[in-house]
């Protein structure tokens, strides 16, 4: 027999795997059930959420929306240090964990519960991520994870409780795929995607047109960012949460920000995925352009040599870490001069850097230039590649 729970808030997406939990949990624990759900920009996904876990026997639902902490505090800081992880998935499900389970834990306190519980499977980084964050807010809480307890170990065995209780689920057999939408991205696994050398379904893609069914003609838009933060397209001030929402839809329209990917899981295995990021590709680049004119080159090179694990700490849940602290406290410092606007065009998948600029930009025409300048001595050169040169020239006399 598990042991006595009296109250567990459920982070509840409405989906497959969360609809059979709430139900499981009422059953299993015969305990008090209080749903949460976050609005992170999912839209449609949300609209029939509190009806439907009422009925399926919550006691409580909390529906709180959340886009525009979840860009200003947990995207825009990523983005600001360009964070990417192994090159290519740009964070949309990990930096949604941390802020999902805050305000669960937040939950859990106001309405005291004893125990928390998710929907992450006993394969995935989810449940790492999201009990990292509990246990960094609270480390007495009880946390229940079914997906490591119940002998449901299929989503076939999902559908199937499902169906026995008559929960209504967005899950076919035809279209098995497990999905995840915010306002950063839509990532999609399981399914046909198992095998890694079929090719995805067009039908799938949900926020991007394929690039072959793209406008023929390029869009050319103007970001402004001010320390790092983008507040403006085309000279229109915006929320966070709706800027990167304008970038998805221009960005979508274009076929940006698909990416095909097999990651390596923080708890040991390989997953292929498939991630539709559009407005984040864009903004990514068009950070790195404006870097690229304000930033020292010595603050730049040892920041990029920290993104891989600035990333890596985002990606396997350390966000509430001292280390993340330490990091994002470094970023932020280096993103003080990073204000500015850049020009980028937009085409058939692709997105192109025309042009940027700065009042704090620290290029300078006529030290650059090719033509005639009075300011650079080019036989100062000889004498800084003559120093540069004595350990090799001495390296190579000992060789002799």
């Amino acid at each position: 027999m598990p042991e006595k729970i009296n109250k567990v808030v459920l982070a509840y997406s409405g989906g497959l795997d969360t609809s059979v939990i709430l139900k499981w949990l009422i059953e299993t624990y015969k305990c008090d059930v209080i749903t949460f759900s976050a609005d992170l920009g999912q839209e449609e996904e949300i609209e029939d959420i509190e009806e439907k876990a009422l009925k399926t026997g919550a006691v409580k639902v909390y529906m709180d929306d959340l886009k525009e902490s979840f860009v200003a505090d947990y995207v825009f800081p990523a983005f600001r240090a360009n964070a990417i992880y192994e090159g290519q998935y740009l964070l949309g499900t990990s930096l949604a964990r941390p802020l999902i389970a805050k305000r669960q834990m937040e939950i859990a306190k106001i309405e005291g519960a004893d125990a928390v519980s998710h929907g992450a499977t006993g394969k995935g980084n989810d449940q790492v991520r999201f009990e990292l964050s509990y246990l960094a807010l609270d480390p007495h809480i009880h946390i229940i994870a079914p997906w490591r307890e119940w002998e449901l170990n299929s989503r076939t065995s999902l559908m199937e409780f499902a169906g026995k209780h008559r929960i209504k689920v967005p899950v076919t057999p035809a279209k098995p795929y497990s999905t995840d939408r915010n306002l950063l991205h839509i990532s999609y696994e399981g399914g046909v995607l198992e095998d890694p050398w079929k090719e995805p379904p067009e039908d799938m893609f949900t926020l991007t047109v394929s690039p072959m069914n793209a406008l023929d003609k390029p869009e050319v838009i103007e970001i402004t960012f001010i320390q790092g933060d983008p507040v403006a397209i085309n000279d229109i001030n915006m929320s966070p949460a709706n800027l990167l929402k304008e970038l998805n839809r221009l960005g979508g329209r274009h076929g940006i920000g698909r990416a095909d990917i097999v990651e390596n899981r923080f708890v040991g295995m390989k997953s292929r995925g498939v991630y539709e990021t559009p407005g984040g590709t864009i903004l990514r680049l068009a950070h790195m352009a404006v870097e690229s004119i304000t930033m020292d080159r010595e603050v730049m090179h040892l920041r990029d040599s920290l993104i891989p694990k600035y990333s890596e700490i985002i990606y396997n849940g350390f966000w509430f870490s001292p280390e993340m602290k330490l990091l994002q406290n470094m970023i932020d410092m280096t993103q003080k001069n990073v204000s500015g606007v850049v020009r980028v065009e937009l085409y058939k998948g692709n997105c192109r850097i025309l042009g940027r600029r700065s009042d704090e930009s620290l290029y300078k025409e006529d030290f650059a230039t090719f033509e005639d300048d009075s300011v650079y001595s080019q036989k100062d050169a000889e004498g800084f590649i003559r120093l540069n040169a004595l350990r090799l020239r001495i390296q190579n006399m000992l060789n002799k």
